[in-house]
Parts: C-alpha cells; structure tokens; sequence
C-alpha cells in the first residue's frame, strides 16, 4: 500500500503538472469508488481551477477555487498519474475508474484492487479523525499519542487515529533505526525511546522521499516514475536475509494482521526496557 513517502512524491509530481489549471471534463468509469454514492462529481469540478494539491495522511487532497474539495486514496494499488492529450490521447489501462481532463492533460486513477477512492467533502475538513503529522511530530505529542495503549507499538504506529501516514514498511524501518522491538507495548516505551522514536520516523520517511518511495508491485508517482528506497531497506521485506548491522538473519512475524520484519540483536527484547544503543538511523 503506497504509505506517506510514495504519496508525498505523487503530491510532488502532481504540482507542477496539475496546480492552476481548470478542470474541463470529468468522466467516472466505475461510480463505486466514489463517496459519498451518487455525488455529481462532473458538475462539482467542471469549470473549476485546483489551486492546491496537498498530502493529508495517505490522502492527496485537491482544494478547487470555491473552497471546496475532494480527496484520492490509492489504497493499495492505486496510481494518479498525468498523461499528455496531445497529439493524441494515449488509450486508458485497465482498471481506469475515473479520468479528469484539464487543456493538454489527462489525470488518471487506476486501481486494479478498488481498496482506494476518491472522496467529496465539500467544505468540510479532509482529516476528520486523523491523528498528526509525523513530519512535524514532537516527542510530547509522539508520547501522549502512545501513552493511552497498550497495543504493540508496531500496531499502535499503524493507527491513523493516532498518527497519519505511516504504514507496514517505515513503521518497520523505523522501528530498526530506533531499536525498539516491535512487540514492545507502546505505553511502556522509556523517555529516551520515544525520543529515538520520533527521530527515526522522520530520518525514515525523510531519506524514503528523497528516493521517490518504495516500489514493490503497482506504485508509481504522477509521471509514471517508480520510486527506489526498496533497495535501502534495512528490515522491511527480508526475512531469513543478514542484517546490515550485525548480521543476525532478520525475522518475520505477523502483528495485526501484517507482515512484520526485525532484527531480534539490534532490537533486543520486548518488556519494553531501553534498547541497547539506537542502530544507525537512516541520513
């Protein structure tokens, strides 16, 4: 599932090809992925200037001229991409569910899986429920967030509630640079943890944006580009393969419901004692 690195960079690439240009058409080829059901989203965009394109979370968001705005979730193989109208209109691929037409471009949104939409919110906010930023996250907000569960900190981490945007991948590369095993319950994280915490999820998505994202299967950014942090992952994706710091042979188990990769050396134990030191944090 394309998590806050691979949408910040479709943001990006989306800005200088999308941001002042009028919306001149809009054809919805599978109406299930919109929501609310039955929103008139041709009548609510034709005619209309995106004056900002912004990541809130997973969600690209789109602000038009009147204020309001509607959002597109890639779920977990969705792609938003522009193709040029001019000389001719390349053919859609399969699983196109909707395609916005602006003077000389065509915006895109496939979505083989159909885990991911588009939404109309109008002028209501965009991240209703979200939790903050982890960007521009302090250690207090980070420690108060995980004060209240005493959910594994893999899983609490994966909880929009508490933060938006991360996912499976930087949650376990970030937890890798920070030392802390991801069964470590998340109310029981020291001081000195959170704070090494906080640093490696953003030293994490950081250096992951730098690299365009990770792709694994269907990501893509809004020209069509893959990304290539897949290849810096310490953890993520390795079982059985040496840890780049000490060679221990990264192991695998499931949290939640997902796949989860550590290395039981440099993220020792899991009663939630301070790690032994923080292992190189991603530049």
């Amino acid at each position: 599932m394309p998590e806050l690195p691979e949408v910040e960079t479709v943001v990006r690439t989306l800005r200088p090809r999308l941001l002042g240009r009028m919306i001149r058409s809009v054809h919805v080829h599978r109406p299930d992925i919109l929501c609310p059901p039955g929103v008139d989203l041709a009548s609510e965009l034709s005619d209309r200037p995106v004056i900002s394109i912004d990541r809130r979370g997973k969600r690209i968001v789109f602000s038009l001229d009147n204020g309001d705005r509607f959002y597109i979730h890639l779920g977990m193989t969705g792609q938003l991409t522009v193709v040029p109208t001019l000389p001719a209109t390349p053919p859609a691929p399969t699983h196109t569910h909707l395609e916005i037409r602006f003077d000389g471009d065509l915006l895109r949104f496939r979505d083989p899986r159909r885990f991911g939409g588009v939404w109309w919110v109008g002028r209501a906010e965009a991240d209703a429920g979200m939790g903050p930023e982890p960007l521009t996250l302090r250690p207090s907000q980070l420690a108060r967030q995980l004060a209240g569960t005493t959910r594994a900190i893999k899983v609490a981490l994966l909880d929009q509630k508490l933060i938006a945007g991360l996912g499976n991948i930087y949650v376990d590369e970030a937890l890798f640079a920070a030392g802390i095993h991801p069964l470590t319950p998340a109310n029981r994280l020291t001081v000195e943890q959170v704070h090494a915490l906080n640093r490696s999820i953003k030293a994490t998505l950081r250096r992951a944006i730098r690299h365009r994202g990770s792709t694994l299967r269907d990501y893509m950014d809004a020209d069509g580009e893959a990304g290539g942090f897949q290849k810096l992952h310490k953890v993520y994706d390795r079982k059985g393969q040496p840890c780049r710091v000490c060679s221990t042979p990264i192991e695998r188990i499931v949290l939640g419901g997902r796949s989860t990769h550590f290395c039981p050396t440099c993220q020792p134990g899991n009663d939630g004692a301070r790690p032994r030191r923080a292992v190189q944090r991603s530049r």
